[in-house]
């Protein structure tokens, strides 16, 4: 059954995902900016964000070993990032931290290391439904693959406050990402995904 369901999203989701949201990113971007992506996995939207943007550069940690990556690459704990302060132009996250139970100690560090930017993919949700849909997405997206979920989801407020509190400014909040097709969107989609762009005050 879970060979199947990934099957079926890999088709129907997965691919879509990493071009939308690729793009999307690609889009929000400051220019001529160092970035670490932090959990970055196989690398592989990394890799196409920078073919839709030229002048920008991406490096990867991530807290598992693996054999490939689409970018340059080192391994981390999942709490210290062994970089320098300011030793990046901007640090980024895409759907990494409702996959850890340390969000804003993460953020911190990731300001740590970021000379200004934090780029931001995850998801908010309003109500007990929005938090239910969250929960099926990500078991669809994660449980096949072995990827331990916790479903650390979170809603705008805490984001907005964490944002506050961690001294960052809201250059860019889009959460018109349209990540499924239509009328899979109008569930799974609507304004449950997000991508921030922070700046450090």
């Amino acid at each position: 059954m879970l060979g199947l369901l990934k099957n079926l999203h890999h088709k129907y989701v997965f691919l879509r995902r990493i071009n939308v949201l690729s793009t999307q990113i690609a889009q929000q971007l400051p220019n001529d900016i160092r970035i670490l992506d932090i959990g970055c996995g196989d690398g592989t939207i990394s890799k196409m964000i920078l073919e839709n943007k030229k002048n920008v550069s991406i490096e990867g940690i991530d807290v598992f070993a693996r054999e490939t990556c689409a970018i340059p690459f080192k391994m981390f704990d999942g709490k210290t990032i062994p970089f320098a302060e300011n030793e990046y132009d901007a640090t980024m996250f895409v759907d990494v931290l409702h996959h850890t139970t340390n969000i804003k100690e993460l953020l911190a560090e990731a300001a740590r290391v970021s000379g200004q930017y934090i780029i931001l993919k995850d998801h908010h949700y309003n109500n007990a439904l929005d938090f239910g849909i969250l929960r099926f997405m990500d078991w669809i997206g994660n449980a096949p693959h072995g990827v331990k979920v916790i479903y650390n989801f979170k809603n705008l407020d805490f984001w907005k406050t964490t944002f506050n509190e961690l001294g960052f400014e809201i250059v860019s909040l889009n959460n018109s990402v349209p990540i499924y097709p239509f009328p899979f969107n109008l569930i799974f989609g609507r304004d449950l995904h997000f991508i921030a762009v922070l700046k450090k005050k």
